[in-house]
Parts: structure tokens; sequence; C-alpha cells
């Protein structure tokens, strides 16, 4: 239950996110609004360790050096949603957002990259991502 509740709070703040960055980047452009994002992000996330005092530093020399890189994705993340925001809307951005970190997860998953268990994709699940494309679509038109 608890893995819901924080998916269903990253899902909100994303949304919250990409709607505050899009209109800091009106005032100061994306890439701006993308860096000063990824700063604050760096802020918060180190006081909030220092306030849960929950950390394995140790832990870092374990990590290989390309998982490393998975926060420089998140540069490109804010703009795209910037972007996608000013051009697109919010609902077909984050809609959009969705089906591009299924269709992602069901390579990762079926093929098992970056060391996820690998995974059959059945029907269901196919059929699932097929009818968010027709939601797409239906709230685009």
């Amino acid at each position: 239950m608890r893995g819901i509740l924080f998916a269903l709070a990253g899902g909100a703040f994303i949304t919250l996110q990409g709607v505050s960055n899009a209109r800091i980047s009106e005032d100061i452009g994306a890439w701006q609004a993308a860096a000063l994002t990824q700063f604050t992000g760096v802020v918060a996330a180190l006081l909030i360790l220092l306030l849960v005092r929950d950390s394995n530093w140790q832990g870092l020399k374990r990590v290989k050096p390309l998982y490393l890189t998975g926060g420089t994705f998140g540069a490109v993340v804010v703009f795209g949603n910037i972007t996608a925001i000013q051009q697109i809307g919010v609902t077909i951005t984050v809609a959009a957002l969705l089906i591009a970190q299924l269709g992602l997860t069901f390579l990762i998953e079926g093929n098992g990259w970056l060391g996820v268990a690998k995974q059959k994709m059945r029907l269901p699940q196919l059929i699932g991502i097929g009818m968010m494309i027709a939601g797409v679509a239906i709230l685009k038109f």
C-alpha cells in the first residue's frame, strides 16, 4: 500500500513540477528552469537526507558508473516537460509521458535490461497501453 501512495504522490508532484517549471521558463528560459529545478532538488534531497539521517555513503563505491549518470536524465526530463507543456498543454503532456514510461518499461522488463528481472509482456499489458494511446488520441481531439 505504501508503494502505491508513494507512486501517487510522485505522479502528483511530477505534474506540479512540470506546471511550475513551465511558468518559470517563461521568465528565464527552459534550460535555465531545468538547471534551477535540478539545483533546488539537490538542496531539498540533501536537507531531507540530513533530517532522516538515513545515509549509506560507503555504498556509493558499489554503484556501477553507468547508474551514476541516472541523475543527468533529470535535466532532459525537466526540459522535455517544460517544452511539451508549453506546446501541447499539461493533460496531453502527462498522458504522453505515462505512455513513454510504460513503453520503455515494457522494453526494459521484456529484455531484462539494466539488471531488471526479465518479464514476459502479455496481451493484457499490450491492450492496456493501446487503450492509453487511444485515450490520448481522444483527449487531443
